[in-house]
């Protein structure tokens, strides 16, 4: 199967642009939120603009106001007043003092007034308020504006059409709007190179990584070099590869194993052939009249079929289906002398099988499978009593006791003890070896055939050397229909 084959997803997902993807909407984002700040700052500032606006026109008929103010008392002419009204470009100026008010100039007056505005007590929200209205609604209306001359106590009020004012506000507005625009255009550009930089080209460099390793999983070029630095994604990208290297670590265990089952499986094809044979010409030993041969047919009869078992669950366990077991109560102790005899301790080795197990103690197991526990354990315990450096024998000590419904069997050796590695990979198979070459399948079978029990076992911490595992195995709960069939 061709990669593409194996991800057939991989290919139907193009990679993004730089302005289709992430970096385009954030380029779109901070454009969008520079313009809702500088309009969220123009409403102020139009507002503040229309105040200055009024006041320079109040300022102008102040001054013309003063100076007018200066003649008899007596009204301007005509010509006057209309020069004087047009350069300050309103319809009417009054100054007013304490004691007295006089008209400096007025033109033809409309029949009303639209609005006024006290320019000496301008409150912020009435500002904001009264520049949109303009905007919106001004251009023919006629407003009253009036307000202090500098310090003194003289006021000056000017009537005058708001059509420059609100044609004011639009350039002004305008002109705004343009600088939004281009004060936009530049932040956001320098902020989508800066993000795009820091961010997006890390990211894109990160999923295209993630690509190339999906297409294929075992090439070590495939996997992500890290840029370095301390950041965020610079973390993202140190875990990422350790991410593809364990993996790869994975796959290339998994083809091991793969490759690994199909040599056993042809193996044991060949070996369940052989032993067949062999249980057919131990069968005739039975017809021997010998004695010694006799007492050990029935043994050796016993360890081939157990043999031709084991071919046939290694089939089971390498389809990851190792069969349920078939339990009944059977006696605990000619099942481990049955270990016992299995291993064929020499007595010249120094090393000691010690049973502590009370003749009728019974367990609740499958014969076949809790042998085949016991004896993987028992075995191992007797490979490290036996390539122990001091080489002085030992001793295998299998006990157990009934608590209730349940029978705790200990299996307890002075050897030198479990190495920390295998403790580490404990019960894992090819990696929780105690042993140089070893495959650590022992441990790892035992605890699957423990838990098909509903059991436990676990390695026992002891202050003397050696190593110690403990197996708990309960009884089967007792149906009541059973029960109930029993007592009748």
């Amino acid at each position: 199967m061709k990669d593409n084959e194996a991800h057939p997803m991989l290919g139907d997902v193009p990679m993004p642009s730089a302005l289709s993807g992430l970096s385009g909407r954030l380029l779109l984002l901070t454009v969008a939120f520079i313009m809702l700040a500088e309009v969220l700052i123009f409403v102020p500032y139009i507002a503040n603009m229309r105040v200055r606006w009024l006041g320079d026109r109040l300022n102008t008929a102040a001054a013309a106001a003063i100076v007018a103010d200066g003649f008899p008392q007596q009204d301007l002419s005509r010509t006057l007043q209309d020069e004087t009204l047009l350069a300050t470009g309103t319809k009417a100026i009054v100054l007013r003092r304490q004691d007295a008010s006089r008209l400096i100039a007025i033109a033809d007056m409309p029949p009303k007034v639209d609005a006024q505005y006290d320019l000496a007590a301008v409150e912020p929200i009435s500002a904001i308020r009264d520049a949109f209205d303009t905007l919106i609604f001004g251009g023919d209306r006629i407003i009253r504006a009036y307000g202090p001359i500098g310090d003194s106590d003289a006021t000056i009020e000017i009537v005058l059409a708001d059509k420059a004012l609100r044609r004011a506000m639009l350039v002004y507005a305008r002109n705004v709007l343009f600088l939004t625009v281009i004060l936009s255009a530049i932040a956001g550009g320098v902020v989508f190179l800066g993000l795009n930089r820091m961010l997006i080209r890390p990211i894109r460099r990160m999923t295209g990584s993630m690509r190339e390793f999906a297409a294929d999983p075992t090439d070590p070029a495939r996997v992500l070099q890290p840029s370095g630095g301390h950041d965020e994604l610079a973390v993202a990208g140190v875990h990422l590869a350790e991410m593809q290297r364990a993996l790869q670590g994975t796959l290339r265990e998994q083809k091991n194993l793969a490759d690994l089952g199909l040599a056993v499986s042809k193996i044991n094809h060949d070996m369940r052939n052989i032993l067949s044979s062999a249980q057919l010409m131990s069968d005739r030993l039975a017809d021997v009249d010998d004695p010694v041969v006799k007492r050990f047919a029935p043994k050796l009869l016993r360890t081939i079929d157990r043999a031709v078992g084991y071919t046939t669950d290694v089939l089971a366990y390498g389809r990851m289906r190792e069969p349920a077991p078939r339990r009944r109560f059977l006696p605990l102790k000619p099942l481990v002398m049955d270990v016992s005899e299995m291993l064929a301790i020499d007595p010249l080795s120094g090393i000691d099988f010690i049973l502590q197990i009370d003749p009728g103690l019974e367990v609740d197991a499958d014969s076949e499978q809790l042998f085949r526990v016991i004896h993987n354990i028992c075995r191992n315990a007797f490979e490290a009593l036996t390539q122990h450096q001091e080489r002085d024998g030992g001793r295998l000590t299998v006990s157990a006791v009934r608590t209730g419904s349940v029978v705790s069997i200990t299996i307890d050796d002075t050897g030198p003890g479990m190495p920390a590695k295998a403790r580490e990979h404990l019960f894992t198979a090819f990696r929780g070896s105690a042993r140089s070459g070893g495959t650590g399948l022992g441990l790892a079978i035992a605890r699957e055939l423990v838990l098909a029990h509903g059991g436990t076992i676990a390695l026992v911490e002891k202050a003397a050397k050696g190593t110690q595992f403990r197996i708990e195995l309960p009884d089967r709960p007792v149906p009541l229909a059973a029960f109930r069939n029993k007592a009748s």
